[in-house]
């Protein structure tokens, strides 16, 4: 079992960057598979990016790949989300997320959620 809390978002004009960070706390981090989702009022959750175990294999949607970059410190037991040259599209809620297993972008294979944190970006 593994507590996910999320911190860094706000609100930022297009084109500005962001960092999110997660912090996880419960049992060893190194044995989950972390992942980002984002969710805008009205509209289903959305795959944004996941991070093996070791943090050497990365999966990113495309709508992100190459604005957004995540990284995990096993050490600290974080994972950040990176995100620059925003969009007014990438405004929404944004979640932690946590499994077992391998790296996947289905929202309903993750065990573990944070609360979330939200984003705005202005136009």
């Amino acid at each position: 079992q593994v507590q996910l809390v999320e911190s860094g978002g706000g609100l930022v004009q297009a084109g500005g960057s962001l960092r999110l960070s997660c912090a996880a706390s419960g049992r060893t981090f190194s044995d989950y598979t972390m992942g980002w989702f984002r969710q805008a009022p009205g509209k289903e959750r959305e795959f944004v990016a996941a991070i093996t175990k070791s943090g050497r294999g990365i999966l990113y949607a495309d709508s992100v790949k190459g604005r957004f970059t995540t990284s995990r410190d096993n050490a600290k037991n974080r994972v950040y989300l990176q995100m620059n040259s925003l969009k007014p599209e990438d405004t929404a809620d944004y979640y932690c997320t946590a499994r077992t297993g391998t790296v996947v972008a289905a929202a309903s294979s993750y065990n573990y959620w944070g609360k979330g944190t939200q984003v705005t970006v202005s136009s």
